[in-house]
């Protein structure tokens, strides 16, 4: 398998954003599976005629998103993405049920007002 990425240069999306949705789309939706290795900074910024402190920041938003991770020496790789997701996700949701419970809201008042941004987020 060969990731191919497509940057625009001509595009007002910046290229590291261009490059973080590409390969963070193709994770999340198996195009890439889970522990394939991505190319190296230098390598992949050659092929993109791109700064490698541009691809280096594409690939750091992606480790911190839970997308890749990085084991040293060894390289970058696709992380599996649900762990990192809902380990991230269970920290949010203490941190609003902490703050909700300082706010004094009743326990129905938070979770109301989780749903309601549930709601606009998910555009149910």
């Amino acid at each position: 398998m060969t990731l191919t990425i497509a940057v625009d240069h001509g595009s007002t999306t910046a290229p590291y954003e261009q490059l973080r949705a590409q390969i963070s789309e193709r994770a999340r939706s198996g195009r890439l599976p889970v522990g394939y290795k991505l190319p190296t900074v230098r390598g992949l910024a050659e092929q993109l005629g791109l700064a490698a402190n541009t691809v280096a920041k594409a690939y750091k938003a992606l480790e911190a998103d839970g997308v890749i991770e990085t084991r040293g020496r060894h390289g970058t790789f696709v992380a599996a993405a649900g762990d990192a997701a809902t380990r991230r996700a269970a920290t949010a949701a203490a941190q609003y049920a902490e703050e909700a419970r300082r706010l004094g809201l009743t326990r129905e008042a938070a979770e109301a007002a989780l749903n309601e941004a549930l709601r606009a987020a998910y555009d149910d």
